[in-house]
């Protein structure tokens, strides 16, 4: 039985109607930005906006070969590889602990959790207490056992390491929660037959768990990537970029490119989408074929 051609239009429209406040708010909020960055990253302006010369793709090449630009780069390369792999390795770990028919794990559970409902703010300043160098608790520590005091985010050796302390600290909460979350759902029928068979709990954990936790991994894996090469605020907030640019990530290189050169900063802002758009089609392409959904 074919449908009448008025109530096809009429299916029509709704659908037009339904589409059209959020292809306005997308076009709006998202696509004309975007497009108006790239459009200009081909100008050389000044600070202001007023003076503005068309230099092209030349000034996408002066970005990518600038020195400064390329060891940000690097800085949020390492940044992102100290980050998301101990991020997720630790909130599974919590996750698996947490699993456990014991007592009180409600308890740790919440605790575990609690970094999730914490702002970058929050995390950056309460590191930048435990870290400060006259009078945080670790140097205080470090004190009461007879050690040297030590200037971590000082430090151009250490200060990248102590920045990503934190910003795995903030992650943990996310991580575990996903992460048992997950758990949860794997029936503990599986883990029983695997024990009657003779597998002990590493062999049951490779074989049965983690297979069985690939789409929160995966998960995990793309949001905290893209959530590293965006890190700003715990940036500017313990280190500034510093010490002598050992923590100056992309997104902050661009904050500090922007009041002098916005046309730089527009280009360095596409070449940071082109990165991610690039690192997450990578993931989702080599990971989901390796991702078990269940079927």
């Amino acid at each position: 039985m074919t449908r009448r051609p008025w109530s096809r239009r009429r299916e029509g429209l709704l659908a037009t109607a339904l589409l059209t406040p959020s292809v306005v708010v997308f076009g709006v909020f998202v696509f004309y930005p975007l497009v108006r960055t790239v459009y200009l990253g081909f100008f050389l302006q000044d600070p202001f906006g007023i003076s503005r010369r068309w230099v092209g793709f030349d000034q996408y090449v002066d970005v990518i070969s600038d020195d400064t630009f390329l060891n940000s780069l690097r800085v949020t390369g390492l940044f992102t590889v100290f980050t998301v792999p101990t991020s997720i390795v630790a909130g599974l770990a919590l996750a698996v602990l947490a699993h456990q028919p014991l007592k009180g794990m409600r308890f740790f559970r919440t605790v575990f959790a609690s970094t999730v409902a914490t702002s970058v703010a929050v995390a950056s300043l309460l590191w930048l207490v435990l870290l400060q160098p006259s009078a945080g608790i670790v140097n205080t520590f470090l004190d009461s056992i007879g050690r040297d005091r030590v200037d971590l985010l000082g430090d151009p050796d250490t200060a990248l390491f102590a920045v990503a302390a934190t910003t795995v600290w903030q992650n943990l909460g996310v991580a575990f929660v996903v992460c048992i979350a997950g758990l949860q759902s794997i029936p503990d029928e599986l883990h029983e037959a695997a024990e009657v068979d003779g597998h002990g709990p590493i062999s049951r954990f490779t074989r049965i768990t983690v297979p069985l936790l690939g789409p929160q991994l995966m998960f995990l894996t793309v949001v905290l990537t893209i959530s590293a090469i965006q890190s700003f605020g715990q940036i500017d907030l313990l280190t500034e970029g510093g010490p002598q640019e050992a923590t100056n990530v992309l997104v902050y290189e661009l904050f500090k490119t922007l009041p002098t050169d916005p046309g730089a900063a527009s280009a360095q802002a596409v070449v940071l989408f082109a990165i991610m758009a690039v690192l997450s089609g990578l993931q989702f392409g080599w990971l989901d074929r390796r991702v078990h959904y269940g079927d």
